[in-house]
C-alpha cells in the first residue's frame, strides 16, 4: 500500500460470502475513509438478510450502492463518474437495476441527486442504513426513497459486520461515530452528526468473534477515537449530567484500549484516527504497557502555521503539537507517527507554508496523507472564507511536501536496516508472487520470500534493504506469539 497519497483514495468493489437461498445481487463500492469501508460491511450484513448476495459483475446487479465521501471535491467527482457508469449499464443492459448513494455525499447532495439530476433511486445517510429494507420497498413501488436523518445514538453496535474483501487477518472495529470538532474545512460534523460512543461490551464481543475466526490484527475506528467515552449511552456532552456511579464506571479510550489488549493478548490492536487536542498521555502510556498495541499513531496536524491552525479551528498550536510529539517519542521511542496535511487553505501565505515545511522537518513523519484544499459547501470555511490561493500554487506546494515526505519516509525506513522486525503476513506481494507482504507494529509494509510461511503467520524478518515505503528482508523464524 502506498503511504504517500496526494489525492482521493480509490474506490473498492467488495465481495461477500454467498447465501445459497439469496436470489438478488448487490454490487457495492466504497470511496474515502476507513469508516466508509467499515460502514459498507454493515450495509452488506443488513442486505444479506434481505436476500442479496454480492457480485463483482456490475451488469448482473439488481441493486448498486456506492458509499461516498464528501471530504474533497475530487472524491465527489469520482463518484459522479461512477454514477454515470452505473446508469449507462442500467440503460443498456439491465433496466430493472436500482442505483443508490450511501454515506456523506448522500447526505450533502440528496436533493440534487434525486430531484434535480434524477440519477439515483435512493439516497441513504450514514445513520440510516437499518432503514434500507423500507427504502427499497418504496423504490420497488416506483417511488424515490430518501433517509438522511442524523442520529444521536446510532452506533450499529448490534450488527455483526460481514467482512468484505477480507484477507482473513485484518479487520476494522468501529468504536465511535460522528465528530464534535468543528474544523472549518471539514464536512464530517454535518454529514455524520454528533459524536457518540459504542457500548464497550459489544466492541469486546466483536473482537472476540474476530479472534475466533482467525483474525490477528484489528483497528479500532472512529473519526476521533480519543474522544471515546462510554458512561451508559448518549452523547459525550451528557457526561457532566451523568450520575456519580456512571462516572465512576465510565470507560474512556485509554481504558478501552487496555481492555482490548488484555482480552486478546495475541491480537494486534491499532487505532485511527487521533486528534492532537484529545490525545492524552494515558493513551500513550497504555500503548507502551502492552506489546500487542501497535506502535503507530496517526496524528493529523493539517498545517504547521499557528495562524492557519486558528483559521481552521484546530484547537492546538504548533508548539503544543511538537511537545506532544516529543512526549510520545520519549515514552515509545520506536513509535511511527503519520500525518494528514492540507496546503492552500484560504489566506495561506508562503510564510505559512514554510511553517508547515519546518514542522515536517522537525517531526520527520514516517508517512503521510497530503491534499490540496478544496472548498466544501456548508463548512465554515466554505461559507465565510474566499478560496484565494491559486490552483498553481496549491499544486506546487502539494508537490513540495509530497517530495519532502518521501525523503523523510526513506530516512525512517532506513532506521530499520539490519534490524529484526515482527511482521504479520497479510497477502502476497503485489510485485512478486514469490514474496509475502505484511506490516510491522509501526504499520510499515515489509516484503520477504514466501518459504513455508502462510497468511496470518507472525514472522521475524531481518531487514536487508528498503525503499521509502517498504522494508525488504528475509524471514528468520516464526514468532512465538502465533
Amino acid at each position: 500500500m502506498e503511504k504517500i497519497i496526494d489525492e482521493n483514495k480509490q474506490g473498492e468493489s467488495l465481495a461477500l460470502e454467498q447465501k445459497e437461498d439469496n436470489k438478488r445481487k448487490l454490487f457495492i463500492e466504497s470511496y474515502g475513509c476507513a469508516m466508509n469501508f467499515s460502514d459498507s460491511e454493515i450495509v452488506a450484513s443488513i442486505m444479506v438478510n434481505q436476500g442479496y448476495n454480492t457480485t463483482q459483475n456490475l451488469e448482473e446487479a439488481d441493486l448498486v450502492l456506492v458509499n461516498t465521501c464528501s471530504i474533497r471535491d475530487k472524491a465527489e467527482q469520482t463518484v459522479r463518474k461512477r454514477l454515470e457508469k452505473y446508469n449507462a449499464v442500467k440503460r443498456d443492459h439491465n433496466p430493472k437495476m436500482k442505483v443508490g448513494v450511501l454515506g456523506c455525499m448522500a447526505e450533502r447532495l440528496k436533493t440534487k441527486f434525486l430531484e434535480e439530476e434524477k440519477i439515483v433511486d435512493l439516497v441513504v445517510g450514514p445513520d440510516a442504513y437499518k432503514d434500507l429494507p423500507n427504502l427499497l420497498a418504496e423504490v420497488d413501488e416506483g417511488r424515490d426513497a430518501i433517509n438522511v436523518i442524523l442520529s444521536k445514538d446510532e452506533t450499529y453496535g448490534d450488527i455483526s459486520p460481514v467482512r468484505l474483501n477480507t484477507n482473513g487477518v485484518t479487520a476494522f472495529v468501529s468504536i465511535t461515530r460522528g465528530c464534535d470538532n468543528m474544523c472549518t474545512f471539514c464536512v464530517v460534523p454535518f454529514t455524520r452528526g454528533r459524536e457518540r460512543s459504542r457500548d464497550p461490551q459489544s466492541i469486546i464481543e466483536e473482537v472476540n468473534n474476530l479472534w475466533s475466526k482467525g483474525y490477528k490484527d484489528i483497528t479500532l475506528l472512529g473519526q476521533n477515537v480519543d474522544s471515546y467515552l462510554w458512561y451508559g449511552g448518549g452523547l459525550k456532552k451528557g457526561f457532566e449530567q451523568a450520575s456519580d456511579m456512571q462516572k465512576a464506571t465510565s470507560v474512556n479510550f485509554s481504558k478501552l484500549l487496555e481492555i482490548c489488549a488484555k482480552t486478546q493478548p495475541k491480537m494486534r490492536v491499532r487505532f485511527s484516527t487521533s486528534n492532537p487536542q484529545d490525545l492524552t498521555m494515558d493513551v500513550v502510556e497504555t500503548m507502551a504497557k502492552y506489546q500487542n498495541i501497535c506502535s503507530h499513531i496517526h496524528l493529523p496536524v493539517q498545517s504547521g502555521s499557528n495562524r492557519i491552525l486558528k483559521a481552521m479551528n484546530r484547537l492546538h498550536t504548533r508548539e503544543e503539537y511538537k511537545a506532544l510529539i516529543d512526549k510520545i517519542r520519549k515514552s515509545i521511542p520506536n513509535c511511527a507517527i503519520s500525518q494528514d496535511m492540507i496546503v492552500g487553505f484560504p489566506t495561506e501565505t508562503e510564510v505559512d507554508f514554510q511553517d508547515t515545511v519546518s514542522l515536517m522537518e522537525y517531526v520527520k513523519y514516517n508517512f503521510g496523507y497530503m491534499y490540496k484544499y478544496s472548498e466544501r459547501p456548508g463548512t465554515m470555511a466554505g461559507r465565510n472564507m474566499i478560496d484565494d490561493v491559486s490552483e498553481a500554487t496549491k499544486k506546487r506546494r502539494l508537490q513540495d511536501i509530497v517530495d519532502l515526505q518521501r525523503v523523510h519516509s526513506e530516512i525512517k525506513t532506513k532506521e530499520w536496516l539490519n534490524k529484526t522486525v515482527e511482521v504479520l503476513i497479510e497477502k502476497q506481494s503485489k510485485k512478486s508472487e514469490k514474496q509475502w507482504s505484511g506490516r510491522t507494529s509501526q504499520s510499515i509494509v515489509c516484503v520477504f520470500p514466501k518459504a513455508h510461511y502462510k497468511v496470518g503467520d507472525f514472522v521475524n524478518v531481518k531487514i536487508r534493504d528498503c525503499t521509502s515505503a517498504t522494508l525488504i528482508g528475509e524471514a528468520i523464524e516464526l514468532s512465538m506469539n502465533n
